[in-house]
């Protein structure tokens, strides 16, 4: 009897040890920031990107929904027709769509 009130009370608190491990907060670690590649400037909050200027692996990052096919078309398409006129001229490129400009509308911008 004594041993199974011993190891009814090694269990309560290595169950009360373990719920208060869980429950407690995190430490904070301070965040680093990862370097930048040479020759890349810093991407700004805010930033737009341009879509006359920008090349296909920017576009690829900074653009939800643009993969590496879709941006190296947008690059393509500026290289075959000449620069962008204008943000809705980017559904003349295969694989965009109204959904996709909407998405990025924001981010882009035409120098």
């Amino acid at each position: 009897m004594r041993t199974g009130y011993f190891y009814s009370l090694i269990f309560a608190l290595l169950t009360s040890a373990s719920i208060a491990a869980i429950a407690a907060p995190a430490a904070k670690h301070e965040s680093v920031a990862a370097p930048q590649a040479v020759g890349q400037p810093a991407k700004t909050q805010g930033a737009k990107v341009d879509l006359n200027g920008a090349d296909a692996t920017t576009l690829q990052r900074e653009l939800s929904g643009i993969g590496k096919g879709k941006a190296e078309a947008i690059v393509a398409y500026r290289e075959d027709n000449g620069p962008f006129s204008s943000v809705e001229e980017l559904l003349e490129v295969k694989g965009i769509g109204k959904a996709i400009l909407d998405r990025n509308r924001e981010k882009l911008e035409v120098n």
